[in-house]
């Protein structure tokens, strides 16, 4: 088994835990505001998660960035997806246009989106050179795991490696201080899925759902792809990085390298659906404390969503039926991030407003 590299180690070792002396200073400032005590309710939870990682009691909530993480999956070979493989490339392309959900939602939020491929496997022509794609490729896709591993350790500590160095540019010179994980990849749910049940040792019935609308026979295709790959994987897993490379996608482990990057300089992470809070729940194998620097937007109908979002300890703010993914549930959450550090940091207290506080 290959070391872990050094640059990967650092950026774990360097994730201090949430300063809960300013999360209580910023509970003291929240008993002041104009309001009865615990009125805002979440909204008041965000604000002190913000001011504990912020090391501030008048954090903000902006600017936020919603990264889409895009590559391809070689198990969608299985038949585990209702659409072939090339719709990864062909949404790279939409979201580069501005056309996708996550885009529409984005500018409504005042967000930045930006696509990262890390190893879409038919990326469009013109694409190719794209001035405002992002490109990382680990390979063109990862290999089908029921038949052999997806990819090499090498291939994972890679793909990990790339998320923690593009977070180091977008927390530090570009300023994010809020980052949401969005991902496109044709048969990631499947990835996400087994590498869930392994993590979790949950049976495959629980954590697999139907992912981009599976009819009853490719729910059941899919289910037997994941127990038989468990069954040809588990035995040979080392350790988590074994785990990881048997059964993973790149962008999935490219966005559990961003959330580490990102908790290493103290930005909010948000967390979309099921794919991105597996990729969460990564980062918390990686480096436990990162739980702290996570936000859950929403819980989608893919029940292996509840079972991260428990294993991890995050109660999401949404429920809204959501399964397309993108990172467009994150994005729906931003406004409430932003207006939770607003609220702590420009709402009146009882003093300044010459309001009678509690008797």
């Amino acid at each position: 088994m290959g070391p872990v590299p050094v640059e990967i180690l650092r950026a774990v070792d360097a994730i201090d835990p949430p300063d809960l002396d300013w999360a209580a200073r910023a509970a003291l400032r929240q008993s002041r505001l104009t309001m009865p005590p615990g009125s805002l309710g979440r909204l008041l939870e965000l604000g002190r998660q913000l001011a504990s990682l912020q090391r501030t009691e008048r954090p903000v909530g902006e600017p936020a960035l919603v990264a889409v993480f895009a590559a391809d999956h070689g198990v969608a070979a299985s038949g585990v997806s209702a659409y072939p493989s090339e719709v990864t490339g062909q949404m790279v392309a939409n979201y580069l246009q501005g056309g996708a959900a996550v885009n529409v939602l984005a500018r409504r939020a005042g967000a930045t989106v930006r696509v990262i491929d890390l190893g879409v496997a038919s990326l469009p022509k013109h694409l190719v050179g794209h001035d405002q794609l992002i490109s990382h490729p680990i390979a063109a896709g990862t290999k089908n795991f029921l038949l052999e591993p997806a990819m090499t350790r090498d291939e994972a500590f890679r793909a990990v490696l790339v998320g923690i160095q593009l977070a180091e540019q977008w927390t530090k010179p570009d300023g994010f201080r809020v980052i949401a994980l969005g991902e496109m990849g044709i048969g990631n749910t499947t990835s996400s899925s087994a590498l869930l049940a392994a993590l979790t040792l949950s049976p495959v019935d629980r954590v697999v759902g139907r992912g981009t609308g599976l009819d009853d026979a490719g729910y059941q295709r899919k289910c037997r792809v994941i127990d038989e790959s468990l069954a040809i994987h588990g035995p040979k897993f080392g350790d988590v990085w074994d785990l990881l490379a048997r059964l993973g996608g790149f962008e999935i482990l490219g966005l559990a390298g961003l959330a580490l990057g990102a908790a290493r300089n103290r930005s909010l992470i948000v967390l979309d659906g099921l794919i991105s809070t597996v990729a969460g729940l990564i980062a918390t194998r990686l480096c436990p404390s990162i739980q702290h620097y996570f936000v859950s937007s929403h819980v989608s109908p893919e029940p292996g969503h509840r079972i991260a979002l428990a294993e991890i300890g995050l109660a999401p703010l949404l429920d809204l039926g959501l399964r397309l993914g993108e990172g467009t549930g994150a994005v729906l959450a931003l406004p409430l991030i932003a207006s939770a550090a607003d609220l702590l940091r420009d709402m009146a207290t009882f003093e300044s407003a010459g309001i009678s506080g509690p008797a």
